[in-house]
């Protein structure tokens, strides 16, 4: 019975020693963390932009990244990786080390591709952790001057007494102005025609010249047409107003229910250490609050935006169930 003691009591022992030692091995990686997110960054930072330059994804990387440099007293180096809708940005990010010296600048399109691509190299939702979303974008639906509507109600009404003859330009399948049109014409019971373009520059300019009739596009990439009235604008897409066109009503206010907003946010690779995903997220923070940054954004038609890591997992969690609906509808595949 002695002897059963004393085995007992010698498991209970080392189990005692492998539990504090577990605590100890935590406490030590948990500081060497602190003091690894303390130091960061030692050495300049890779900023991968998954589009090219020029367009809503790049300016927001280079404003924000620019300030984050300027705080840190580090370089922030762009990296332009283009193609295939981001997702040779996105899996070059992918399999890069997790020690937070390369950053990714995507969009929403992270999480519609999840969608339209039938075979990604990576997973959208499991092997990035999100930093934060720094702008919301919002979209723009104009008609080319042309066309004998100066409204969403106008322009339904046209569309429904010519089904199949009006089409709008994108920026190709799957991209903002391909889902948001889509989810419009099914909510408001309308047959348009798709015709993609190879970016939404040149789905703007297309517009513009009367090459299609209408466009639902970021703001920021229809703005020289706006200047120029080669353009008209007739609503929004997002579920109020922006302060930027405040007599501009939403599409919502006719469509009722419709809301399509996109956000351009900055991630890492998974088991990047959190102290230095919190060391980015408080940087980008005090990026995106500070007045200069703001109106820089602002001017752009960009609306600055900070979320914690945790509240950008869950919306990036919704995101994904509202781009599965909207891909579906919209009919869109890619290879």
């Amino acid at each position: 019975m002695a002897a059963f003691s004393r085995s007992v009591t010698t498991r209970r022992t080392g189990m005692g020693k492998i539990r504090r030692l577990g605590a100890f091995a935590a406490l030590a990686l948990f500081a060497c963390g602190t003091a690894w997110a303390q130091q960061y960054p030692s050495k300049p930072v890779r900023v991968v932009i998954v589009f090219p330059p020029g367009g809503a994804t790049d300016i927001v990387g280079r404003i924000a990244f620019q300030k984050v440099g300027e705080q840190l007293g580090q370089q922030f180096i762009i990296d332009n990786r283009a193609g295939a809708g981001g997702t040779l940005g996105a899996s070059l990010v992918a399999k890069s080390p997790p020690d937070g010296y390369t950053v990714m600048v995507y969009s929403a399109t992270l999480i519609a591709n999840a969608h339209l691509y039938k075979k990604l190299p990576y997973d959208a939702l499991k092997d990035f952790i999100g930093i934060t979303p720094v702008a919301r974008l919002v979209g723009m639906l104009c008609v080319h001057p042309s066309m004998p509507v100066r409204s969403v109600k106008e322009l339904v009404a046209l569309a429904k007494a010519r089904p199949g003859e009006i089409s709008y330009g994108t920026a190709g399948i799957g991209a903002f102005q391909h889902l948001s049109t889509a989810l419009f014409a099914n909510m408001a019971g309308i047959d348009i025609v798709h015709v993609p373009y190879k970016g939404g520059g040149p789905a703007s300019v297309a517009t513009a010249g009367g090459e299609v009739q209408m466009i639902l596009t970021p703001i920021s990439e229809v703005l020289p047409h706006l200047k120029s009235g080669r353009v008209r604008p007739i609503a929004v897409s997002s579920d109020t107003r922006v302060s930027q066109y405040p007599n501009l009503p939403t599409i919502g206010e006719t469509v009722k229910g419709y809301d399509f907003i996109s956000w351009m946010g900055t991630f890492v690779p998974t088991g990047t250490p959190r102290p230095i995903v919190d060391r980015l997220n408080a940087e980008l923070k005090k990026a995106v609050a500070e007045p200069s940054v703001a109106a820089n954004l602002t001017s752009q038609s960009l609306d600055p935006m900070y979320m914690a890591p945790e509240e950008f997992a869950t919306l990036l969690k919704k995101e994904y169930d509202k781009y599965e609906r909207v891909v579906k509808l919209s009919g869109a595949t890619i290879q």
